[in-house]
């Protein structure tokens, strides 16, 4: 019977996990390698080895509503987009309130971890820590949670640049870069068009002489700030778009999504329109870029050819000289260096788990992975989602499939995300975020019931299918119920508007024709609704209506 596990990392994916092992009535240690919790979004001055790295500048690109956890609104004058400083002080009030201190050990890094020599019977590990004097200490847990992220291990591939070994600047990979301090009046050219090679080549810009950057690929851009000045993840995260990409042809909705985009700024005029479709994979997010393009401050070029010298040679024969820095935006590979080799299983370009959490050839379900994924969307929610789920599994409470049926379902989530998305060895691991919530929901027993909802609280109802999908939805119902999981829902917006308020304005009238589009609507998406579970479940609607009870689990 598991009641002891190790929790490796005091991210936010470590911090859940804790978290919803007590709820689950199990006792957490969480081994943490450096002095305070946060993981990713804890800054440091220095880069630290085997430790994720930001910049001084990192502000996040998912709203609050959207990133929070399900049970812990933040605060609601903390700004939409949030400042790192103020993401971990967030992750300090969720560990204060919820009493989970006590149970990280920090600096404390985990070196090994390996079954015991009983394993078979018992499903217990042996985990190997090192405290900041180097006094080794071994521990017997029941389960152990990997939560080390996939940001920690730069990617830096100079063997794909010619001529790098005789450049004669300086050149760093983005795990380094902290500021654009040492580019006042410099040539810059940054390699990647990622979020970060992008954040980095707009702040550099603004001190720099020049600035190019420089993508094989190309990338959509899309901005933070949506429709009426709204976040854009709160105006487009929703079931109503998700149930449309469920109907509509996806070339139909690249098309529409596209267009959209290039009535802001024609990706094509902008150098910027990649190879690839807009939902193929996750745009670069980002609302300065286009006009440092247009300022002439930042330069998109191809991918490099080669180097000579101080000189950068593109693909397209074009060359910038007099080159003093290169900064690669080239991503980060990834690693459980602490694990054994023979539990990982390799499924592709990426580590085959089973729904992304699960090793698939575990004699006992004991182990487990939260927050190895990607999606357009905040780990938090997701790794909440993760955690609830595998603390139940560990708890007895869940079972998972058979190892050949797990292994089975790898190969076919495997095959579904190359051909859905641009995928490959740095990239392998991108989901949707509403179906892949819903799915581990659904495991847990906490998935919001939208006919349920229709026909036992409209008004939630609406909220749900139209509003953004915030992890509050999964605390309406099933284990873990939230009791104010409905009013977080219906304040949501209030929240959002609060950070906003910073001066005070006479309150616009309310518009009759108004509330008339909004009731159409309203209908309008009922009946979809309605539709959307009859075609997908005939039978789902008359079982509702001859026998009308909520979700038990």
């Amino acid at each position: 019977m598991v009641q002891r596990v190790a929790v490796i990392g005091a991210g936010p994916s470590g911090l859940t996990s804790m978290k919803a092992c007590l709820e689950e009535g199990l006792e957490p240690t969480c081994f943490e390698s450096s002095d305070d919790m946060g993981g990713l979004w804890k800054f440091k001055e220095v880069s630290e080895t085997e430790r994720a790295s930001i910049y001084r500048s990192l502000t996040i690109n998912i709203s609050k509503e959207m990133m929070c956890y399900s049970d812990f609104p933040i605060p609601a004058d903390y700004p939409n987009y949030m400042h790192h400083s103020k993401i971990l002080t967030y992750f300090r009030m969720y560990a204060e309130h919820f009493k989970l201190l006590q149970h990280i050990r920090f600096q404390t890094r985990v070196k090994s971890v390996k079954q015991r020599s009983d394993f078979s019977r018992t499903g217990q590990w042996e985990v190997v820590t090192e405290n900041c004097e180097g006094q080794e200490e071994r521990h017997v847990f029941d389960a152990v949670i990997s939560c080390s992220g996939h940001y920690t291990y730069p990617h830096l591939p100079l063997k794909d640049f010619p001529g790098i070994e005789k450049f004669t600047g300086k050149y760093v990979h983005s795990w380094d870069y902290k500021g654009p301090e040492d580019m006042y009046g410099k040539r810059v050219v940054v390699i990647g068009i990622g979020n970060s090679g992008g954040d980095i080549a707009v702040e550099s810009s603004r001190v720099a002489e020049q600035v190019c950057l420089s993508t094989r690929r190309g990338a959509w851009v899309i901005r933070q700030v949506s429709d009426n000045g709204l976040p854009v993840d709160m105006k487009y995260n929703t079931r109503f778009v998700h149930i449309l990409f469920q109907l509509l042809p996806i070339n139909f909705l690249n098309w529409f999504g596209e267009k959209k985009l290039n009535a802001m700024y024609d990706h094509t005029m902008y150098a910027l329109k990649p190879k690839h479709r807009l939902f193929s994979q996750i745009p670069v997010i980002n609302d300065d870029l286009p006009l440092k393009i247009l300022c002439g401050s930042v330069i998109i070029k191809p991918n490099v050819k080669e180097i000579r010298g101080s000189t950068v040679v593109f693909d397209d024969g074009s060359v910038v000289e007099k080159v003093d820095t290169l900064v690669f935006a080239t991503g980060y590979s990834y690693d459980f260096p602490f694990l054994p080799a023979n539990v990982l299983y390799k499924s592709g370009h990426r580590v085959g788990l089973y729904k992304h959490v699960f090793p698939p050839n575990m004699e006992h379900p004991t182990l487990a992975v939260v927050g190895f994924i990607h999606a357009l969307g905040a780990i938090m929610p997701q790794a909440e989602m993760q955690a609830r789920w595998v603390t139940r599994v560990f708890k007895g409470l869940k079972k998972l499939p058979s190892n050949k049926a797990m292994i089975k379902a790898i190969e076919k989530d495997t095959k579904d995300m190359e051909t859905s998305y641009i995928v490959s060895k740095l990239t392998p691991l991108q989901v949707d975020f509403v179906s892949y919530m819903d799915n581990i929901a659904g495991e847990v027993g906490v998935r919001p019931s939208l006919p349920w909802l229709f026909f036992t609280d409209y008004s939630l109802f609406k909220k749900v299918l139209w509003g953004p999908v915030t992890a509050y939805q999964y605390r309406l119902m099933g284990p873990g119920k939230w009791d104010g999981a409905r009013r977080a829902i219906f304040t949501q917006f209030d929240r959002m508007y609060q950070a906003l308020k910073t001066r005070p304005l006479a309150e616009p009238e309310t518009s009759i024709a108004g509330l008339m589009l909004k009731l159409s609507l309203a209908v309008m998406a009922g009946g979809a609704a309605v539709y959307y579970v009859h075609v997908r479940n005939p039978s789902t609607i008359p079982t509702l209506l001859s026998n009308l009870r909520p979700q038990t689990a």
